[in-house]
């Protein structure tokens, strides 16, 4: 049976984005990798469960088309964080902080209990029970 061992994100801002997830989600992580000849750099990012997260950043990368984007492919991540007073409360923090509430906190049309933020660099990050 196949599990999710890890989802990777490119961004130009490798530390800031490290600092996000590690501040707001708890992420441990890993020492910086970094590659001299094609100057690509990587932290993996673990959580108290579940796949991990690998940041890149590389010389070349093509931007995306603009924040808060919505295309075909990934979409978002979704973190469960127990409780709906956990996504009330860490909704506030992020929002508190700067970054974009894009909805939410509420209960959806399926039952879940969530909200989206945008990380620093427009990535949509799903906060749920």
């Amino acid at each position: 049976m196949a599990r999710i061992e890890h989802v990777a994100l490119w961004t130009e801002e490798l530390e800031r984005l490290r600092r996000f997830y590690e501040e707001f989600l708890g992420a441990r992580a890993s020492a910086l990798y970094s590659n001299e000849l094609t100057e690509f750099e990587s932290y993996f990012l673990e959580f108290e469960s579940g796949p991990r997260l690998e940041l890149m950043r590389m010389p070349g990368i093509a931007p995306r088309p603009g924040e808060g984007w919505q295309a075909e492919g990934f979409v978002h991540v979704a973190f469960s964080l127990g409780s709906e007073a956990a996504v009330d409360e860490l909704t506030r923090r992020i929002e508190e902080a700067g970054y974009e509430l894009v909805d939410g906190p509420r209960r959806t049309g399926d039952g879940y209990y969530e909200s989206v933020v945008l990380d620093p660099d427009g990535n949509r990050v799903e906060l749920t029970v």
